[in-house]
């Protein structure tokens, strides 16, 4: 009789169970993906030129080598112009510097396009990292809403089972569930009401 009774109670509970059991969690279809091998993907060759001129021109390495050519373009020109006794020619005269001006300026007129061409590339990419971030965050504040009803659920079916077992529960603790339990639901009904704005 003893064993009929205990059979009794675990299928009740068991049966409990089921109906109390929440919905398998399905995680997004859609992976989270890479927004360097996103951006990749999108550049053109073109494109990946640019930003490999753009990362070398701005590069501290590029600074050295036009700072470097300056100063002995500059240099060699303005002694071989000042101190005849070197008996050097100068190519470029002191104090005009002609020709290095104007290669200078060509230099300047070449990478400026390039240039911006590189930094707005380099835009696009940002932009789709903040998408992507944008995303994830989405995807992360979904989840943790679906483990918020879980824990929800299992304080629920706890309460279920200890009331069945006819344990007794203290006011203050039953008190603090239902509080977390209007919490969950704020939470979940901003949820839905900012998913319906968006």
């Amino acid at each position: 009789m003893a064993e009929e009774t205990k059979q009794e109670h675990i299928t009740a509970v068991t049966e409990l169970w089921n109906k109390l059991r929440p919905q398998h969690y399905m995680p997004s279809a859609s992976p989270v993906k890479n927004a360097n091998e996103v951006h990749k993907k999108e550049m053109t060759p073109l494109d990946k030129f640019a930003v490999k001129m753009t990362e070398k021109v701005g590069s501290m390495g590029f600074f050295f080598i036009i700072l470097g050519w300056t100063i002995i373009w500059c240099g060699y020109n303005i002694l071989a112009s000042e101190v005849p006794a070197l008996h050097w020619k100068s190519f470029d005269p002191f104090p005009a510097f002609v020709a290095y001006l104007l290669m200078s300026n060509v230099i300047q007129i070449l990478f400026m396009p390039l240039i911006m061409v590189g930094q707005n590339l380099q835009g696009r990419h940002s932009e789709i990292r903040a998408e992507m971030d944008f995303e994830i965050n989405k995807k992360a504040e979904q989840e943790v809403l679906i483990i918020l009803r879980n824990l929800e659920h299992n304080t629920d079916l706890i309460i279920q089972l200890m009331k069945h077992s006819n344990c007794s529960i203290a006011e203050g603790d039953l008190q603090k569930v239902v509080a977390d339990q209007e919490l969950g639901d704020q939470l979940a009904s901003k949820k839905v009401i900012t998913d319906e704005e968006a």
